[in-house]
C-alpha cells in the first residue's frame, strides 16, 4: 500500500476535520508508543504508512521516540521500514540518533537497510558513532554496516566519531578488523 500523505489537506479533499483530528491522534499514539492501539487500528485498516506534514511516518515516529514494541507491531502490519520523511531521513537513522539499540534491532530484524543513509550520504553507523552510541555501532557492525562508507563530504563513521569527540565508537572503530 503506497504511504498515506496527511500534510497537505487540499489535496485531499475527501479528507474532513475529523478525519485529520484522527490522523493527528494516530500520530500521537505512535509518538508515545501506543502498541497496543495502534495494533488494534492496524488490524481495522489503519494505513500502516500514515505519514504526517514533515512526512514521517507511523514508524518513523515510534522508531525516534524509542518504542521498539509500537515499532514491532508496525513493522508486523506492513509498516515500510525504509520510508524516508521529507528530509530523507530514515527510521533506522532517526533510532540510531536518538540511541535507541532496541529499535535498531527490531527494524534490522524485519529488512531495515543496515546503511539507512540521509541525503547528505551519512549512514546509520556514521549516525551512531558521532553520537558515541557504542551499543548501536556493535550492532550496526554485527549487521554487516559499511565501516568504510563515506558521507557526501568524504567522511567515514571514523573520522565523523572523532570530528564529533565520541572517543569511545572511535575506539571500536579503529580496533574493527574490517577497517
Amino acid at each position: 500500500m503506497p504511504p498515506t500523505d496527511t500534510s497537505n489537506p487540499s489535496a485531499h479533499p475527501q479528507l474532513d476535520d475529523a478525519t485529520l483530528e484522527f490522523a493527528a491522534k494516530m500520530f500521537d499514539l505512535a509518538r508515545h508508543g501506543d502498541a497496543d492501539n495502534l495494533d488494534a487500528f492496524l488490524a481495522k485498516g489503519l494505513p500502516p504508512n500514515l505519514r504526517d506534514h514533515k512526512g514521517d511516518s507511523l514508524l518513523m515516529l515510534a522508531a525516534y521516540h524509542g518504542h521498539d514494541a509500537a515499532v514491532k507491531i508496525l513493522l508486523q502490519h506492513k509498516a515500510d521500514a525504509g520510508l524516508r520523511n521529507n528530509n530523507g531521513q530514515t527510521p533506522i537513522a532517526g533510532a540510531a540518533f536518538k540511541g535507541h539499540a532496541a529499535v535498531v534491532q527490531c527494524l534490522l530484524d524485519h529488512g531495515a537497510d543496515v546503511e539507512g543513509a540521509s541525503p547528505d550520504g551519512k549512514t546509520a553507523l556514521m549516525i551512531a558513532a558521532m553520537f558515541n552510541r557504542i551499543d548501536i555501532v556493535e550492532l550496526l557492525l554485527a549487521h554487516g554496516a559499511d565501516i568504510n562508507a563515506r558521507s557526501d563530504n568524504g567522511a567515514t563513521a571514523l573520522e565523523a566519531a572523532r570530528a564529533m569527540g565520541a572517543p569511545e565508537t572511535a575506539a571500536l572503530l579503529e580496533r574493527h578488523p574490517a577497517r
